[in-house]
């Protein structure tokens, strides 16, 4: 059985985070979408919250603590990416994109990716188009057509007068899966073999 592994990454400050929330509802929904699909699934939901200082240290000192690295390496090392941020000044939370700046800029390359965002009024929506989507955009990474938004009025409303958040949820899910199944999980490429100078010097001369 083929293994497909998710990164949720909760950008959520507060506990309980309606970030968080909306993260485990989605990861919920790719995961059972997977596993109707016939394959094994690995989640590992990161509160960015918890990294914070790590973060802020990485960024002073060029060097990322063990807690950051072991996040780092499963971030590389996943299939898709769930991200989910609040909103604050009309766009993502600057510790969400810290965590995006300590990365390898193209460890997401290829990668799947669900985005979600959380806020206080519908008119924070829009974050998710002309600011998440033009991020992973550039990260070059796979993304679901459909992004998730949250509000006050969603949670526990089935009526929103709109699309209610578990449709919103189950379409961006399905899409999220969609990616995942359509081509081989994308690991981390070995990292390549050094040779000796004389060896690479021979190869080079032999080939002439």
């Amino acid at each position: 059985m083929e293994t497909r592994r998710i990164t949720v990454l909760s950008a959520g400050l507060g506990v309980p985070s309606s970030s968080r929330l909306l993260a485990d509802q989605l990861a919920v929904a790719a995961e059972q979408r997977l596993a109707a699909a016939g394959y094994a699934v690995t989640v590992d939901v990161v509160e960015l919250r918890d990294l914070a200082v790590d973060i802020a240290n990485n960024f002073v000192t060029g060097y990322a603590g063990p807690r950051l690295a072991e996040v780092i390496a499963g971030v590389e090392d996943s299939d898709g990416i769930i991200a989910v941020t609040p909103v604050f000044s009309a766009s993502y939370s600057g510790l969400f994109k810290s965590f995006i700046d300590v990365l390898d800029p193209k460890s997401l390359e290829g990668k799947a990716a669900l985005l979600g965002a959380t806020g206080g009024t519908d008119r924070h929506q829009m974050v998710l188009d002309y600011a998440m989507r033009p991020l992973f955009s550039y990260l070059r990474t796979r993304t679901a057509a459909t992004a998730v938004f949250a509000g006050p009025q969603d949670w526990g409303n089935t009526d929103d007068g709109g699309s209610p958040l578990s449709v919103r949820i189950d379409r961006a899910a399905d899409e999220f899966a969609g990616l995942l199944t359509a081509a081989r999980p994308r690991r981390k490429p070995e990292a390549a073999e050094s040779l000796p100078f004389e060896q690479l010097l021979a190869g080079i001369s032999g080939g002439r």
